[in-house]
């Protein structure tokens, strides 16, 4: 049986969150299910790759590097925005066109989460003729949210109505994706209207992709900055990272984090202060600025 395509994008800072990840996957998968790994790597250095070799369960998981200028095609060019988010945020738009043709779906996950059901069963999803699934995003719901939505929908002819959803996982289908020429369409869309582009990479698949994607239970996307009764599928650590002692929602949610993390080569790591998260963001906003 061929292995499901999982792909992340990764720096040396965020590795921890992906091998937290990781483990989550392993020890919620089917049983006979195999997942390949695809990651996108922005300067992760050796130490940290053996580390995550080191981490996973190889009867289940392997491991794919890809360095992250390898990825972009010839021709294609990053946008340049204005937000301090890494430049690795844009890496899930080059994914139809570096994974083999013959993989038709894909699920690409943002590295700070935390899966607690069988991630397989996403990949019994009828995409049909929807690009993308994905979740709707909790805060910010539709195009007409004041601080976080699609501030020009009027210009760009979308009802302010239209719903939002979040990038943090996506499940693709990768020859629907290349047939519509998404990347080049989301690039153009980000460049011509930056200043409205808030979350860049969302601002852009959501506009190009309006109405065209497959809602997935809430579950799947299940933001740590919200409380709830029930137990989801997958949690998205947005805002504060657990890795961060700053981190100050759901106890919860962060002691699940670090009972993953317990079973990797990080087993040790203790919580981090606020400026190493500073200095990583000021570090974005530079790379920024010298690609200009």
């Amino acid at each position: 049986m061929k292995p499901l395509t999982i792909v992340v994008a990764c720096d040396n800072h965020y590795i921890i969150l992906l091998a937290a990840l990781i483990k989550s996957i392993e020890a919620n998968l089917a049983v006979d299910k195999k997942i390949a790994i695809f990651i996108i790597a922005d300067n992760v250095n050796n130490t940290n790759r053996q580390k995550l070799q080191q981490s996973i369960n190889t009867a289940t998981t392997t491991l794919v590097w890809k360095e992250m200028a390898s990825v972009i095609p010839e021709g294609m060019k990053l946008p340049l925005d204005r937000s301090s988010y890494p430049l690795n945020i844009y890496m899930r738009l080059f994914i139809p066109y570096f994974i083999p043709e013959e993989i038709e779906t894909v699920l690409y996950l943002d590295v700070d989460m935390i899966v607690q059901k069988d991630i397989s069963t996403l990949f019994n999803i009828n995409l049909s003729n929807h690009v993308v699934a994905a979740v709707l995003d909790p805060r910010i719901i539709t195009f007409d949210n004041s601080w976080g939505g699609v501030l020009n929908y009027l210009e760009l002819g979308l009802s302010g109505t239209t719903r939002y959803f979040n990038t943090g996982l996506l499940v693709m289908n990768t020859k629907l994706w290349r047939t519509e020429s998404v990347t080049e369409k989301i690039i153009d869309c980000i460049e011509q209207h930056k200043k409205f582009a808030n979350y860049p990479d969302q601002y852009g698949l959501n506009v190009v992709l309006a109405n065209k994607w497959l809602e997935l239970d809430p579950l799947w996307n299940h933001f740590s900055t919200i409380e709830t009764s029930e137990s989801p599928f997958l949690i998205h650590f947005v805002e504060r990272k657990p890795i961060y002692k700053a981190y100050n929602y759901s106890e919860t949610f962060k002691q699940i984090f670090y009972s993953y993390l317990k079973q990797t080569a990080w087993k040790n790591f203790k919580p981090i202060g606020e400026s190493s998260r500073y200095i990583k963001k000021l570090k974005n906003i530079l790379n920024k600025l010298l690609r200009k």
